[in-house]
């Protein structure tokens, strides 16, 4: 049961947001390209940096292995424009400050911290193919070795 939730082999929605650049991103702008979306809770915060920092640093392994990289969180953009700057970030942050694309993918969660509990970001990334089709998916991931995790499964997939 999917629960409208997109699931691996099926092809994702497209969707539109705003990006770090100012311009609207769609899906589907990345048709013919193997894209990484990685969600994370908050800019800013020490995991969400070493995760951004570490796509940051293999950014360039993943372009050659024709792949794009795009971090999803609900943070505004200029929230998104200050961490791409302080943090040289190569790649756009798109925000998705209704959280409806965070839905879309089941990240939107109840999560617990400090013993309260709040609707957040799941930290999730997803391997979406040249097709558009969700080929891989990584819930409720940990941040080290992360990057390079997936992008071994990139280069396994061209």
């Amino acid at each position: 049961m999917n629960n409208g939730m997109v699931q691996v082999g099926e092809l994702v929605p497209n969707f539109k947001l705003l990006a770090s650049n100012g311009q609207e991103v769609s899906l589907s702008d990345y048709r013919g390209k193997k894209l990484v979306i990685y969600f994370y809770p908050k800019d800013m915060t020490p995991g969400c940096t070493a995760e951004s920092c570490d796509f940051r640093d293999f950014n360039g392994q993943f372009g050659e292995h024709g792949a794009e990289v795009i971090g999803i969180s609900p943070d505004d953009l200029a929230s998104h424009e200050q961490f791409v700057t302080e943090h040289k970030l190569p790649f756009l942050l798109l925000s998705d400050t209704n959280h409806g694309v965070a839905e879309m993918f089941g990240v939107w969660k109840e999560l617990s911290w400090g013993g309260k509990t709040y609707l957040g970001v799941e930290r999730s990334t997803f391997l979406i193919d040249e097709s558009g089709k969700l080929s891989r998916e990584w819930r409720s991931v940990s941040v080290e070795g992360h990057a390079q995790e997936v992008l071994q499964a990139v280069s396994e997939n061209d």
